[in-house]
């Protein structure tokens, strides 16, 4: 049984407003020309991976075929087009984009994964599905992603981190990371390395973005709740009194949808995108054998939310694991359907947000198994899965150590994000009241109680 999915806002990854969209795009097709007057030679990031696409001709068809398929609200008209605004991209920070509405007020929206935005309407095509799926692609535009990480690791690509209008700590900007913060501010949720300055401390964009919580802002709560009678699914929800076992989430994040009794193989690739436990764990037949029937539990995380990752259970780390994947890989539709929260009926943009399922099989991820001596538990595996500009998957823990609830397993880098935690068949996970597709949780708050299923 899969909750059907819910999405609100687009997790932060799609501009709300059509404008400060347009804008977006406008200004930066205006940066790439008056660059192009100057100098016609690309980045050397950009010119690596120009090279890698056109030496391959399947590529460079498929790239061919891509813009001929593209929607006709599609901006970027050609390989060499794209080329030329990866070459502004990549030396720029994130930042917050400002635009006027129809009745001349000023709006404003973060833009925190900028290369999403221009390839949004290129990957919702037949071309794009089989194009942005070859390995050859992605080893190409992971080497690119890498050296855009490798720019925002560094002293200087703080540019937007300041109290102007379009920086992230200006009235707007602050105002869209406080969003989830329940009446804290940031400087009381976050560590700062210096609170008062215009930049908070933070010299870099990447030290900003994987930023640390201060003690104590996300406790843990340790004592049990008690399953007493039968009620609606819930942390209550059990027929006979028993005690079951906190299950706490993982990540700051947005909860998408629970599935249970999930298969080992599934179509995965059809409308309603079932989980295939062999396709997520990459095909290894031992993973997907240890959780078939099992539930899934998935979340993602807007590129405005905190980044690092924590453990769900007391248990040892058994493994770890990481596979490269695709980065703009997406199930190409019809556009949004009715009743979409935020696009109208048909519209083309948004297909990697409405593909998220499916990216749990083929986006580029890290698996870390924590197996736990409580029987309500069993062996769980948390899934980190990387989207879009997210190259890099973070693991701060090792195999053989032992967590606790709360204990870092690691962060996510340079964009936004999606988490599944795979429970066992044995295990009954009792979701929360609340914890519904469109619900905003913190990190180590209860989602649920854990029990034995038993025999």
């Amino acid at each position: 049984m899969i909750n059907p999915t819910v999405f609100c806002d687009y997790g932060g990854w799609f501009p709300k407003y059509p404008e400060v969209h347009k804008n977006f795009v406008d200004r930066l097709i205006g940066r790439a020309l008056r660059r192009y007057k100057d100098s016609t030679s690309h980045k050397p990031a950009v010119a690596a991976f120009e090279k890698a696409i056109r030496r391959d001709p399947v590529m460079m068809s498929l790239f061919d075929q891509v813009f001929q398929q593209a929607h006709e609200r599609n901006k970027v008209t050609s390989f060499e087009h794209l080329l030329s605004l990866l070459d502004c991209i990549i030396v720029t920070a994130p930042k917050y984009e400002l635009a006027k509405d129809s009745h001349g007020n000023v709006i404003g929206e973060p833009i925190g994964v900028p290369i999403y935005l221009i390839f949004d309407l290129l990957s919702n095509t037949a071309a794009a599905y089989d194009l942005f799926r070859m390995k050859e692609f992605n080893r190409a535009l992971k080497a690119l992603l890498d050296n855009w990480g490798k720019f925002l690791s560094q002293p200087g690509s703080d540019s937007t981190l300041n109290t102007t209008d379009e920086g992230w700590f200006g009235t707007a900007g602050i105002s869209s990371l406080q969003k989830h913060l329940e009446g804290y501010s940031f400087e009381q949720t976050f560590k700062c390395p210096d609170p008062t300055a215009d930049n908070r401390g933070f010299t870099s964009w990447d030290a900003f973005f994987t930023r640390t919580l201060h003690d104590g802002v996300r406790p843990i709560i340790t004592h049990h709740i008690s399953l007493p009678g039968p009620a609606l699914p819930g942390p209550h929800a059990q027929a006979a009194a028993k005690q079951g076992t906190l299950i706490y989430s993982a990540c700051e994040s947005t909860v998408l949808r629970i599935a249970r009794n999930v298969k080992k193989h599934d179509q995965f690739w059809l409308k309603g995108q079932p989980y295939s436990l062999y396709d997520m764990f990459d095909r290894n037949n031992e993973s997907a054998k240890l959780f078939e029937g099992g539930t899934v539990y998935q979340t993602f995380l807007s590129p405005l939310d905190y980044h690092r990752w924590h453990s769900p259970i007391k248990g040892i780390i058994k493994d770890i694991v990481t596979v490269e994947g695709t980065y703009y890989a997406v199930l190409p539709d019809a556009g949004a359907e009715q009743g979409d929260p935020d696009l109208p009926e048909g519209d083309p943009h948004g297909a990697i947000i409405r593909s998220q399922p499916f990216l749990t099989i083929v986006a580029a991820r890290t698996f870390i198994y924590i197996e736990s001596d409580d029987i309500n538990i069993g062996t769980i595996c948390f899934i980190a899965v990387g989207m879009v500009e997210v190259s890099t998957c973070e693991v701060t823990v090792k195999k053989g150590q032992a967590v606790e609830p709360g204990t870092e397993l690691g962060m996510f880098h340079f964009g936004g994000s999606s988490h599944v935690i795979v429970f066992q068949k044995g295990t009954e996970f009792h979701e929360g009241d609340d914890i519904k597709p469109g619900k905003h949780v913190w990190v180590n708050s209860i989602i649920g109680v854990a029990t034995h299923k038993g025999e």
